[in-house]
């Protein structure tokens, strides 16, 4: 291991490294795009839904395969690499090839490393939200680069294309996993409702109470209190609440909020945004509020089990319903009558408990799983990114393993 660059490393500059090209625009060529993951390429390469395009690609430059393109407000991110297409780009592309010697790639590699270390953001004379300016090219070209030899700048990117794919398939391995076992959960869901038939009723047939939050809870938000259901709260395929806590203070005279105050097992569904998400009531849960929302469903407890309700709407008919808005229409939004009029499985109150406490444990089992490899993923990005922030500072010596 290296601590410091090794003393044939060179200090210089982006101006003495690249030189900015001037072409222009061809007619006939695609869009390129570089994006965040260091891919440089045709937007037809990818997708080309969720653009602008400009009418008239006034400003817009050619950029030949091997140029090294630099997003002026993204390149903090990682959107820099070297192209693989031609086509032409933004003006907000700094088009560029090197000087004399050095290896593109390597140069990318050390750009992107550069901006998702934090190490542009310091540069910058213009920090905007979510991007950082470098669009004047003196201000790009200022910034100071620690250089190896041009052999090693080869050596340095053939070994971290390896590597990194090496990571990247084992990352692609895992995220297919992933699918595999929600896909796994979702048919244990579906599976274990098939059996029960198609009798149905109302939910209406067991509500004791349904209502939605009220409005202005904004003004009442506290470092401590009472816990507030936020939208955010609700999850997207179980059934407990999480996500960060925002609690709520209300003065004395302000009595509004007790006709919301949850009780253990009070049914919760998103009526705005994201419809499909449930989830029951529970633990620290018990005496929060909810906003305006979120519908709160209080249901006959001798009747029916409120995480029966729950599971049944995570199934795919379930989840059809609350989406459909329960009777075939495309809202945008739930409506109280909509939630009275979903239509649930009847099942003797025992039976409904066995049904939700196995899918609660089996779906547990599985959610460890997910976690799991989700948490490994997360340690490999972080390898694969510690392992290029020391090969392109000369931390690691990859002659050393050549």
């Amino acid at each position: 291991m290296i601590t410091t660059p090794p003393p044939d490393w060179r200090e210089t500059t982006v101006r003495r490294v690249l030189r900015l090209l001037d072409r222009p625009a061809r007619s006939g060529l695609g869009v390129i795009t570089a994006y965040r993951d260091g891919t440089v390429t045709l937007r037809s390469n990818r997708r080309e839904d969720g653009y602008t395009f400009s009418d008239s690609e006034n400003g817009y430059q050619e950029i030949r395969p091997g140029d090294l393109v630099f997003h002026a407000l993204d390149g903090f991110a990682g959107a820099v690499g070297v192209s693989d297409s031609h086509g032409n780009g933004s003006p907000v592309y700094h088009v560029c090839e090197p000087v004399v010697g050095d290896d593109p790639a390597y140069l990318a590699r050390l750009l992107r490393h550069l901006g998702t270390s934090g190490f542009l953001a310091t540069q910058a004379p213009n920090v905007r939200e979510r991007s950082v300016d470098f669009r004047n090219w003196s201000t790009f070209a200022r910034i100071p680069l620690v250089l190896p030899p041009a052999d090693e700048q080869r050596a340095i990117a053939h070994y971290l294309d390896r590597e990194t794919a090496r990571i990247d398939t084992l990352i692609e391995e895992q995220q297919r996993l992933i699918e595999m076992l929600r896909e796994r959960r979702q048919a244990i869901i579906d599976v274990t409702f098939s059996v029960l038939g198609e009798s149905c009723v109302q939910l209406r047939r067991y509500l004791r109470f349904l209502t939605s939050g009220s409005r202005g809870w904004a003004d009442y938000y506290a470092d401590a209190g009472e816990r507030f259901v936020r939208i955010g709260n609700l999850p997207r395929a179980s059934l407990d609440l999480r996500g960060d806590v925002q609690f709520v203070d209300l003065p004395a005279n302000v009595t509004e909020g007790s006709r919301t105050m949850l009780e253990a097992g009070d049914l919760l569904f998103s009526i705005t945004a994201y419809l499909g998400s449930v989830a029951v009531v529970g633990g620290d849960w018990v005496g929060a509020y909810v906003s305006q929302h979120v519908a709160l469903c209080r249901l006959e407890s001798e009747h029916v089990d409120s995480r029966f309700i729950g599971w049944f709407m995570l199934t795919t008919t379930g989840q059809d319903q609350l989406k459909e808005g329960a009777a075939g229409g495309a809202k945008m939004q739930l409506g109280l009558d909509d939630i009275r009029g979903l239509r649930v499985p009847v099942a003797p109150i025992n039976e409904q408990r066995n049904i939700a406490a196995s899918l609660d444990e089996q779906t547990a089992k599985i959610d460890t799983l997910i976690e799991q490899t989700e948490r490994f993923i997360e340690l490999s990005k972080e390898r694969r990114s510690a392992l290029i922030t020391a090969v392109v500072t000369g931390q690691i010596d990859v002659r050393e393993g050549a």
